[in-house]
């Protein structure tokens, strides 16, 4: 295997494991899961998790240093995000009458995960 292709493995298998760890958290803090690593219109939501009145699509990001973690959501990565939460609220008509949200999950080694609630605006109209 190449140097790059491991680093690419590694990376991956650390992205899982971030989103694996975020669930948990949420799901101590009293979330629900409702989906995982959704993907459409050429976009992913790592974790869709519903708590009360509110459904929140969760971006998680995992990084070596958590101040790196912070500014890793481009202005890209909102609208493809953005672009597949409209595709699941127009797929599960259920939740037109909820709040929604985008958190962000920034997980760093040896920390706490960070749960930033409302971290970017949705582009949903």
């Amino acid at each position: 295997m190449t140097k790059k292709a491991e680093r690419r493995r590694r990376t991956f298998l650390r992205g899982h494991q971030a989103e694996r760890l975020a669930l948990l958290f949420l799901l101590l803090k009293g979330y629900r899961p409702l989906a995982r690593r959704y993907a459409a219109a050429g976009g992913e939501i790592d974790l869709i998790v519903r708590r009360g009145g509110t459904i929140v699509f969760v971006e998680v990001k995992a990084r070596e240093v958590m101040d790196n973690a912070l500014t890793a959501i481009t202005a890209v990565k909102r609208q493809r995000f953005s672009r597949a939460a409209r595709v699941w609220l127009s797929r599960h008509a259920w939740a037109e009458g909820k709040t929604w949200r985008a958190d962000a999950i920034f997980v760093a080694p040896k920390r706490w995960p960070r749960h930033l609630k409302a971290a970017f605006e949705l582009e949903i109209s």
